[in-house]
């Protein structure tokens, strides 16, 4: 008991005392809790960054349309014998030189490889989309699995309790019995070893609720979840009335609706669009290009001979911008590439995506049989669960009835203390039965909403 006592002083510390004050809790409910989390879930921000990545990327290869466009510019000095870019003459000197030009490219064509890489781009973005709504979708799912079992433990924690409660007014009652004679000593034993195990029990519960509430207080990326509680929604009804479709129904709604199977369709045409890119580097390339250059000199210049002597003569160089206007230049035309042997690249890629376009295709025939297969598990999971729940009803009424008759006769003396201790186990476990079956069978029916196109809450695309 010591032990339980410490376990249970560690989790409240842990966790900020987990479930006391809940009159001044705020209890989430299931809707808030996925709509909370698709807002907030540091795996779904992180998709919603690939969106963007993929944005940018599309952006990237709508700039292959365009023109390239650079500008350049140089300034140097030379020191010694040179030759004067300017007068072609060689000199001993220190002589400046500055240059400025612009160069534009444009692919006028390009083996269809722009086009075909833009509209992979698009695609891209399509698919990068679906990703995120699939992982919007899991997330949604996880959140409804965690929510249903804090509302299981809640109700596991409430049985212990109120377990605690009968046995404790049980003991002082046979206590005062002892006293008085009328049963013997040992009953009284083994009810407080009852007591204990109720104690014990109650303790398991309480952690197994802390570490419930914990777990989804993650997916929810809440910071403060020392009062984090739910509504106690325990209603286990098919409110969509899912159980009345067929599996085929089911998965052929789901055929539509599912995002792993866009996903998979959208991966397929990226595929092709990289084929067909590799392809392109089959043909021929056609770039046209222009270039304008200018340049200038600081050094003297040549402006004749001496008559007398044959000497140059020289003189100050001209103004700066008047050598950029006289030397400017225009180069243009046009630049022609015809792939003629490349050591198979061009080849290796080709075949290289093409094994990748195959396996696409496969991917999503994968799929397609991995839905068929989940819908028929869920629907088969679903009714499996709702006839085990109402399997566990049945038993716990008649549990309930054992436990009364055997009350009926503790109370007169003609049953002993352990055989009622049994009666009452067989009902907790009862009890404990029908919860378990009830959240598992709320689940699986979440789980056919699901696959039917039945949301949580709307996912709402960005």
């Amino acid at each position: 008991m010591k032990i339980n006592k410490y376990n249970s002083l560690v989790f409240a510390l842990l966790f900020g005392f987990g479930i006391v004050g809940h009159a001044q809790t705020k209890q989430w409910t299931l809707e808030e809790c996925v709509r909370y989390a698709l807002d907030n879930n540091i795996t779904i921000k992180l998709s919603e960054l690939d969106v963007k990545t993929a944005n940018i990327d599309k952006r990237g290869a709508l700039g292959s349309y365009l023109p390239t466009v650079n500008g350049n510019a140089s300034h140097s000095w030379n020191i010694g014998l040179n030759v004067n870019p300017v007068t072609n003459i060689a000199t001993t000197q220190t002589t400046q030189y500055s240059s400025l030009g612009v160069n534009a490219n444009v692919d006028i064509y390009k083996g269809l490889q722009n086009q075909n890489a833009y509209r992979r781009a698009t695609l891209s973005i399509i698919a990068s989309k679906y990703q995120l709504l699939k992982m919007q979708e899991d997330i949604s799912l996880n959140v409804a699995n965690a929510f249903l079992q804090i509302l299981s433990n809640k109700e596991d924690l409430k049985i212990k309790k109120e377990q605690l409660t009968i046995d404790e007014k049980r003991y002082a009652r046979s206590e005062e019995m002892v006293n008085a004679g009328t049963i013997p000593r040992g009953d009284l034993f083994d009810l407080k070893a009852t007591v204990a195990t109720d104690k014990q029990n109650i303790t398991v519960s309480e952690n197994n609720l802390l570490i419930s509430k914990l777990s989804l207080a993650q997916l929810l990326q809440l910071k403060e979840f020392a009062d984090f509680d739910v509504v106690d929604d325990t209603n286990a009804t098919d409110e969509n009335n899912i159980m009345a479709q067929t599996p085929i129904d089911i998965y052929n709604k789901a055929k539509e609706t599912r995002t792993e199977l866009k996903l998979a369709q959208t991966n397929l045409e990226i595929a092709e669009k990289n084929v067909a890119i590799a392809k392109g580097a089959y043909q021929p390339t056609l770039r046209g290009f222009y270039q304008f250059s200018t340049s200038a000199s600081y050094s003297d210049r040549l402006i004749g001979t001496d008559p007398v002597t044959k000497q140059p003569i020289y003189a100050g160089p001209d103004p700066v911008f008047t050598q950029f206007s006289d030397n400017k230049g225009h180069n243009f035309g046009f630049q022609l590439s015809v792939p003629i042997f490349n050591g198979f690249s061009a080849k290796n890629n080709v075949e290289r995506n093409k094994v990748s376009l195959e396996k696409s295709k496969i991917d999503l025939e994968q799929k397609s049989l991995d839905l068929q297969r989940n819908v028929y598990t869920a629907f088969t999971d679903a009714k499996g669960a709702l006839n085990t729940y109402e399997s566990a009803t049945v038993t716990l009424e008649a549990r309930q009835q054992a436990y009364n008759y055997a009350k009926e006769k503790y109370d007169v003396g003609l049953m002993n203390s352990f055989d009622f201790t049994q009666a009452q186990t067989l009902l907790t476990n009862a009890q404990s039965d029908v919860i378990r079956t009830k959240y598992d069978y709320m689940f699986k029916i979440k789980i056919l909403e699901f696959y039917f196109g039945i949301p949580i809450v709307p996912i709402i695309t960005k």
